[in-house]
């Protein structure tokens, strides 16, 4: 069951990532560049996470092998890509979404229930075809299809039925000069 926790603290990583990014790019106050500001610094903790951590760790073991077939790297480096490159849309979604209009909450709820809805379908989708069932699409179970359709619902669902934004409190006024006239 190690798997399963370890996955659960991707969802939640995951889960914080699209309100905490959105956040940064808002924090950033600036409504032009502020989404490649913050994806500046997702890029630096990317470095810090992915870069200097492994390699800690791969200097740290005993028995590292420092071959690296092309093959594996090339594969990984192009996963690298499409993860920045998805994060760098998520961006830009919301981004996108705030010069429409929308509340900073109800963009970030969206974008990040669509794309975390979508993610699975499209990973089952081209997991199935990269590695077919023993019997090909036939032998695909019946819940296993109902799971994807129930995710482009759920996806669906959220975005369409968000609960509305809380009333921007009023903007306060100067206080009125007393007079100081006897």
């Amino acid at each position: 069951m190690n798997w399963f926790y370890l996955a659960l603290v991707t969802v939640a990583c995951w889960g914080l990532y699209g309100i905490f990014l959105h956040a940064g790019q808002v924090g950033m106050a600036d409504k032009e560049l502020g989404r490649y500001k913050a994806f500046f610094f997702v890029g630096i903790a990317y470095f810090l996470t992915a870069v200097l951590a492994p390699l800690v760790i791969l200097l740290a073991s005993k028995n590292m092998d420092w071959n690296m077939p092309p093959k594996g790297m090339w594969i990984s480096l192009f996963a690298g890509i499409l993860g920045a490159i998805g994060a760098f849309f998520v961006l830009l979604a919301m981004g996108s979404g705030a010069k429409a209009g929308m509340n900073p909450g109800v963009v970030a709820i969206s974008v990040m229930s669509i794309v975390f809805a979508g993610a699975p379908i499209v990973n089952a989708i081209v997991g199935i075809a990269m590695h077919p069932p023993k019997g090909g699409l036939a032998a695909i179970p019946v819940p296993f299809i109902l799971g994807i359709i129930l995710a482009a619902a759920g996806g669906f669902m959220v975005t369409k039925f968000k609960p509305a934004p809380a009333p921007e409190p009023p903007k306060a006024s100067a206080p009125a000069s007393k007079s100081t006239d006897h």
